[in-house]
């Protein structure tokens, strides 16, 4: 593989702005650079997720997940809408289907946390939640692929799920939220 970078600073986003496909440059507010960045933000959680031992069962999902966000970054870095088919969100419900079919029907509103990696696994959900958010606002100016939405919006939903399933590992439990308390 040739080296992509020989050199990790420029000097260029001195002025607030970042480069984007072409010459373009944009601010790095830019709704396109915060749909980037959120998608980062959530492959990161992700990592650290994986790095708090998830389980056989659990990590080699979270590796292919981590494979999809990087598509999905490239797709928007690049402006182009072919990163992800209707495929890759059936995969996520197929999962979603066989971790949720392990759990108790709810009940109560689950409280973030639990153990370790339930905690991680519920902060990785907010933040996935956020880039979706940064995903939609981006839609309203911007061509963006309608499956990159729906699978974070599935996604989100997968990890509330495996949060679950990991807070109730090891003979953890998880806690819901009692009103008034």
């Amino acid at each position: 593989m040739p080296k992509r970078l020989t050199r990790i600073y420029t000097r260029t986003g001195d002025d607030g702005t970042t480069g984007v496909v072409g010459d373009e440059r944009l601010y790095k507010d830019d709704p396109l650079i915060e749909a980037i960045g959120s998608i980062d933000e959530l492959n990161s959680a992700v990592g650290l997720l994986r790095a708090s031992n998830t389980g056989s069962d659990i990590d080699p999902q979270l590796e292919v997940i981590q494979h999809r966000l990087f598509d999905i970054g490239g797709e928007l870095a690049l402006q182009v809408n072919d990163g992800l088919a209707d495929t890759t969100v059936a995969q996520l419900e197929q999962w979603l289907d066989a971790h949720n079919a392990s759990l108790p029907p709810l009940e109560e509103f689950v409280l973030p946390g639990g153990n370790e990696p339930a905690a991680r696994c519920h902060l990785a959900r907010c933040i996935c939640r956020r880039a979706e958010r940064n995903l939609v606002r981006l839609s309203h100016r911007a061509v963006v692929n309608p499956v990159s939405v729906h699978y974070l919006n599935r996604l989100s939903d997968l990890l509330f799920v495996v949060a679950r399933v990991l807070a109730r590992r090891d003979g953890g439990i998880e806690v819901t939220w009692r009103k008034g308390i």
